[in-house]
């Protein structure tokens, strides 16, 4: 068997999607699981479309991603790309100054099965509207395939715009297999003499895939769902070259939770997106792996090489995978979780920077006091800035204590925060006078339950429920607790 060869090959047309990172991803792992080499190339053609700097931003994403290929486009120490690999050029508009295209088109010409056409788009405009009308399918009806290539090539050189289109075979059954759907067949009467290079000299993508794909050696042809229907005019392309064509893998589509297909209207649908809001990449690859495929073991936790060990596409559902955010949360904490405290320090610090509540100059062990206080309850990085709003947010307001001012007016809550206030001020506050405070004040008023714990947190915290007292107790420190307790006695 051949060495496996893949390529991820996306258009720099804007930020990397989620459906174009497991597209990624899923193209990796095989290789990855095959012993074969994964390729990246960059399909440009399409110049009204190309968004500058989305090039660096995809190869910024693979790499974040941990998704290192082998031959194509890469970025150097400054930012800048180059290209890597004996089958290159690997970006197409590249490919088209080298001339790569060029041979091959006139092979189908001189070999009749490619053709000039000379229509304006106004005419194919009509064309189409007509053909709608009668409820037709629109397509091409070969108007300029009776042109004889003498005249053809006589107006082309005498610059007549024009562009050059495959010439199909009447009434021909074009069967190929997807190792995810199966056998698959379309009838040539339904399909149309797709344009092969544009009027700008630009191969389309259809025609160009088929080129590179060749001449990489691609070995599987791993991508989205939406291009089933165009392989049809691929395998004919290689039929007509008399090349051998790939085995083709068409991934199901990445839905959002309403069952339709993930898009900006409905969600967050860039790999930027989530990067922002602090998704760790392992938790991302790992969630996103599974969203239309799942291990044998049934697994929801892999690690990288644990994907690799255990993917195959026998294992790819034949039917949209469900990207669900929440479900990603979950995956998230558990790698969240993971971290020890100085890391996730680093990884929250810059949430709280931008909320304006610390500074670059915390100390570690405060910004690891944090990190200990809510590791357990965070699904992301960004979530921290909510969660410790209570800690900085200005606490001597009504509207701070609004939903806890009935645990604070008894004279129990009284006793209580007087009490903690008094051994603070006499003692400071460290880790061990945080963990027996709470039993010392129980001892000294023999106040308990709930009429002790809860004007001690309503009083520090604004609220009923939240991080262990222990955890309050250190990062606020004496200061802030002393400041939070003055507040409640004078105005509750």
């Amino acid at each position: 068997m051949s060495e496996v060869r893949v390529r991820f090959a996306p258009s720099p047309t804007g930020y990397v999607h989620i459906g174009g990172l497991r597209t990624a991803l899923y193209n990796y792992l095989f290789a990855r699981n095959q012993g074969g080499k994964f390729i990246l190339r960059i399909e440009d053609t399409d110049r009204t479309r190309f968004v500058e700097g989305a090039l660096e931003n995809l190869i910024e994403v693979l790499n974040w991603a941990d998704l290192d290929y082998d031959e194509g486009v890469f970025l150097d120490e400054n930012g800048k790309t180059f290209e890597k690999g004996e089958y290159g050029p690997y970006i197409q508009s590249d490919r088209v100054k080298a001339g790569i295209y060029d041979e091959h088109i006139h092979k189908l010409i001189d070999e009749d099965k490619a053709y000039y056409c000379f229509c304006s788009a106004e005419r194919l405009d009509k064309l189409r509207e007509q053909q709608k009308a009668d409820g037709k399918m629109p397509r091409y009806d070969g108007l300029c395939r009776g042109i004889s290539k003498e005249e053809a090539q006589k107006r082309v050189d005498a610059g007549e715009e024009h562009v050059v289109r495959l010439k199909l075979p009447a009434n021909k059954d074009i069967q190929f297999t997807d190792a995810i759907k199966g056998n698959l067949s379309i009838n040539t009467n339904d399909m149309d003499d797709q344009v092969l290079i544009k009027s700008d000299g630009f191969p389309t993508y259809h025609f160009a895939v088929v080129v590179d794909d060749h001449h990489m050696k691609i070995t599987h042809v791993i991508r989205g769902d939406e291009w089933v229907s165009s392989t049809p005019k691929h395998v004919y392309l290689y039929e007509a070259f008399g090349w051998e064509a790939p085995t083709y893998v068409h991934l199901p589509t990445v839905l959002g939770k309403d069952k339709k297909k993930l898009s900006k209207r409905n969600a967050d649908v860039a790999v930027e997106d989530f990067k922002k809001k602090g998704y760790l990449k392992d938790a991302l690859i790992n969630y996103i792996a599974l969203v239309g495929w799942s291990p044998e073991t049934n697994q929801e936790i892999l690690s990288h090489d644990e994907l690799i060990e255990q993917f195959s596409f026998e294992r790819v559902s034949k039917s949209g995978g469900v990207f669900d955010e929440a479900k990603l949360d979950w995956v998230n904490s558990h790698y969240v979780k993971e971290l020890i405290d100085r890391e996730l320090s680093e990884q929250i610090k810059p949430y709280l920077i931008e909320a304006g509540y610390i500074n670059e100059d915390i100390s570690d062990e405060k910004m690891d006091e944090i990190s200990a206080t809510f590791k357990k309850s965070l699904n992301k990085f960004s979530e921290i800035v909510e969660q410790t709003d209570f800690i900085f947010a200005k606490f001597d307001t009504p509207e701070f204590y609004e939903d806890v001012k009935e645990n604070l007016n008894s004279e129990d809550s009284k006793k209580v925060l007087t009490k903690l206030k008094e051994i603070v001020e006499n003692e400071g506050m460290n880790e061990e006078l945080a963990k027996t405070i709470m039993k010392r004040i129980q001892k000294e008023t023999g106040i308990k339950g709930k009429s002790l714990f809860f004007p001690v947190r309503s009083a520090l915290s604004g609220s009923e429920h939240g991080p262990e007292m222990i955890h309050i107790f250190m990062i606020l420190g004496k200061e802030g607790i002393i400041n939070r307790i003055n507040y409640v006695l004078e105005n509750y």
